[in-house]
């Protein structure tokens, strides 16, 4: 019989009148990847706060115990010496700093006083071969991508020689290529008696690389269950307490006149100023039409939304918006001209952390609550009210920090505010990452709400599937130029990857 190396039993957790766990149980065996499933807001990542020492012991119920033995964590500094390492979703790096100096942060070799570099980096570097990052460990991470910088994220906790690795979510700023890596990675720690959590909305991971599937819904374990024991309708099921139907609510829409097009767009790398990272793209989005953008990391797709949006510097021959020439000199003036854009991380672009729910939904339309220059607060709650309602944001009141929601929901506070400033285009980069199964299939409903009302949709995703589910017509892009463009009756995840990839023609 496997040996228990975690237990936690009876974990309950407040935050004011709401109950985040409700006397959860789970344990965890050695030589074993445990994954945890469940929709934004079942409890997963409080969970995971409690044991990684963010929840300081008496701020909840319940006990922990490691090889039996019942522990206490004050800070996530008793959690690491306990074994216990925490890889978050959001990236927690240090950019101004290098690879090596990432990865022992706080834990500097030091002789005499002085800083043993040349030893640092050898070290370092070893820890970087592990996860397979191929930069010198003296690059500074604010040159890295976000994939590589979760890839130090990683190595920094492996340099910890933890007993248990807890992973949120991290493959979402990964390639193929690198998630391949990862997963080499925590097979490897597994042969090596490391046990691991993993969380993941991707029920394509978790049936391959977990050993056991653990349920938690509204803050509650369900249950845990063999994985080769499940099929993936049952672990969505259980996610989400339905039947999920089809996924992807895809509906023959008309598709009207050209609502957005734009000729030789062209942006210049940020780094290079002599390339040019989005190179002669021309593209037409009509009314009804969801037009999808595919391409590989560094192919130039979030560039092209953001360019056409004004949010960075771009250049076009022409731009029509409903047939008429146009220039976009801000993202201010995008949004009077009909344009929205939900930009890939919600957190950095998308709200404002230290507002209330009613207050985000309307940002992009102070005009509907400013009247005579004074801010009409219950014309604000009002529309926070009724957006609330309308795309199902789980929240207590319009009052709600957006802060306080999970993922999916914020995600869905986001789409408000753009609703609400009613654009004819609406371009979406990466709009379900990071958000559970349930709360993709709305998102996809409310896409298709919009086509049928005639809003032409541009949308970015790493996700092929959700791509081939849900676009009409696909531009594959590579190198910062259109490759090829497909129809609804071509589109093939493996085509994408071989014309992307520069593998065929």
């Amino acid at each position: 019989m496997a040996k228990t190396v975690l237990e936690m039993k009876g974990v309950t957790k407040s935050f004011g009148a709401t109950k985040a766990l409700k006397q959860v149980s789970i344990d965890l065996n050695e030589r074993e990847i445990l994954a945890i499933c469940g929709e934004n807001g079942a409890g997963k990542s409080t969970l995971m706060k409690v044991l990684s020492g963010s929840y300081e012991y008496g701020s909840y119920d319940g006990e922990i115990f490691i090889d039996g033995k019942p522990c206490v964590f004050r800070t996530p500094a008793d959690a690491s010496a306990a074994g216990i390492e925490m890889i978050y979703q959001e990236i927690s790096v240090h950019l101004d700093l290098s690879v090596a100096e990432n990865i022992f942060l706080g834990r500097v070799p030091l002789q005499a006083g002085i800083v043993q570099w040349k030893r640092m980096n050898e070290e370092a570097k070893a820890f970087a071969d592990m996860v397979g990052l191929k930069v010198p460990v003296t690059t500074h991470l604010r040159d890295l991508s976000a994939s590589q910088c979760q890839m130090v994220s990683i190595a920094r906790a492996l340099s910890r020689n933890p007993k248990i690795l807890v992973l949120d979510e991290p493959t979402s700023p990964l390639t193929d290529a690198e998630v391949e890596e990862l997963f080499k990675i925590l097979n490897r720690l597994r042969d090596n008696g490391i046990s691991c959590i993993y969380i993941s909305h991707k029920i394509k991971e978790i049936k391959r690389l977990a050993d056991r599937v653990c349920i938690m819904r509204d803050g509650a374990h369900v249950w845990t269950k063999p994985a080769v024991q499940l099929s993936t309708e049952e672990i969505v099921e259980a996610m989400v307490n339905r039947k999920i139907g089809n996924l992807y609510p895809k509906e023959s829409v008309a598709i009207g006149e050209e609502v957005l097009s734009v000729k030789n767009l062209r942006v210049k790398h940020p780094y290079n100023r002599k390339k040019y990272i989005v190179d002669g793209v021309d593209f037409c989005v009509r009314k009804g039409e969801i037009l999808g953008l595919v391409g590989l990391v560094g192919s130039g797709r979030s560039e092209t939304v953001n360019a056409i949006f004004g949010a960075i510097d771009g250049s076009y021959d022409e731009l029509r918006i409903d047939g008429k020439p146009t220039r976009i000199q801000s993202p201010q003036d995008a949004i009077q001209k009909g344009l929205a854009l939900l930009s890939e991380d919600r957190k950095v672009n998308g709200f404002i952390p230290t507002l209330n729910l009613a207050r985000n939904i309307t940002l992009a339309r102070l005009d509907k609550i400013y009247h005579g220059g004074l801010l009409d607060r219950e014309t604000e709650r009002a529309i926070g009210r009724e957006y609330i309602e309308r795309l199902s944001i789980k929240a207590n009141s319009e009052r709600d920090m957006v802060t306080s929601l999970s993922g999916g929901n914020q995600q869905k506070v986001v789409l408000a505010k753009w609703l609400l400033a009613e654009p004819k285009v609406l371009l979406l980069d990466e709009p379900t990452r990071g958000i559970d199964v349930g709360a993709k299939a709305q998102i996809y409903q409310i896409m298709t709400q919009l086509v049928r009302q005639g809003m032409g949709i541009v949308m970015i995703s790493s996700e092929l599937t959700e791509l081939v589910g849900m676009c009409d017509r696909y531009l594959l892009l590579a190198d910062g130029r259109i490759r090829a463009e497909l129809g609804r009756e071509d589109a093939d995840e493996e085509k994408f990857l071989r014309i992307c990839s520069g593998s065929t023609n």
